[in-house]
């Protein structure tokens, strides 16, 4: 069995781990930081680790297809496997910490005015207390109730919020951090006693445009928002619009329609909108890379055995 990682992220502590686990496979693995650097004779491989987005299109013998992403939209639209039977695994489950922390910071960020105070101490200016909010006692809601969803609800929950509430598909979750689950289909009943909106979505065709111009009336007035999910489900322009005239007071968009975001794009100098490009995840902390990677292994030692592998993507679903 033949191995490739596409994966330039990894240091040697991770590629070890690949290493030790193949060799207990006995597979031949092989390290390249993208699909231009494969020599030929090594093109007709069995498994990539990595975005071999070019491979999947174009090699009918690749077996099994791991990205080291949560999000796999990009592999979603037709002719993207050469092999319709190719196996196709995501790293779900791994990005869950990282993220957590990237919207409680944002979120205080933009509650207790951090932004404010630090562009005044850029310009050298002591400045003056302002009126700020706390998550204590917060009204909170989560859209998407995953890993990301679930990893954030625990730990927000430190902080005593009034109400945390879950939303998603199913209506049912098993994180006991919650005070209650409910379904997409109740979103809007919900949206007006939220002060902080949590989203964390797949992007698929039910998720995209989810928070429309009309669900953005429905938010209490001076409600935050928080997008670490995708774009997609977010009507842009509508967000634009409330920031500016205050009816939402602030928001944090790790990811947007377009990236890199345009350097024309309005949402560039939008009021109260703090933009981070896309890294509340990625592979840029160590727990996040040893898990990554753990969940990789453990599949290709059910792979290598012939068993079912733990993080298949439901193409039918997107995720």
């Amino acid at each position: 069995m033949r191995v490739i990682v596409l994966n330039k992220a990894l240091g040697s502590k991770q590629r070890d781990m690949i290493r030790k686990t193949a060799a207990e496979v006995k597979a031949e693995v092989y390290f390249f930081d993208s699909e231009k650097d494969i020599p030929e004779n090594l093109l007709d491989t069995d498994v990539v680790y990595g975005f071999g987005v070019g491979l999947a299109q174009k090699s009918k013998s690749l077996k099994w297809l791991c990205v080291p992403s949560a999000g796999v939209d990009f592999m979603m639209r037709p002719g993207a496997f050469a092999n319709e039977n190719c196996l196709f695994t995501n790293s779900a489950g791994a990005y869950g910490v990282t993220i957590a922390e990237h919207i409680i910071a944002v979120s205080l960020m933009m509650m207790r005015r951090l932004t404010d105070f630090y562009a005044g101490s850029l310009k050298g200016e002591w400045g003056s207390p302002l009126p700020q909010k706390s998550l204590k006692d917060c009204k909170i809601t989560v859209l998407g109730t995953g890993d990301i969803g679930c990893c954030f609800a625990n730990r927000v929950k430190a902080f005593e919020p009034k109400q945390l509430i879950g939303v998603c598909r199913s209506g049912k979750c098993d994180c006991n951090a919650f005070d209650k689950i409910l379904k997409v289909s109740e979103l809007d009943a919900v949206l007006p006693e939220s002060e902080l909106l949590v989203m964390c979505l797949p992007s698929t065709p039910e998720t995209n445009g989810i928070l429309s111009r009309e669900r953005m009336e429905l938010l209490t007035d001076g409600a935050y928002v928080v997008n670490v999910g995708r774009g997609s489900a977010i009507n842009e322009d509508a967000l634009k619009e409330k920031l500016d005239s205050g009816k939402l007071a602030g928001a944090a968009l790790d990811v947007f329609i377009n990236e890199p975001l345009p350097t024309d794009s309005s949402l560039w100098t939008t009021k109260n909108l703090l933009i981070t490009p896309h890294v509340a995840g990625n592979l840029t902390v160590e727990y996040t890379m040893n898990r990554n990677v753990e969940m990789f292994c453990e599949d290709l030692i059910n792979f290598a055995n012939g068993r079912p592998l733990v993080h298949l993507v439901d193409r039918k679903l997107g995720y």
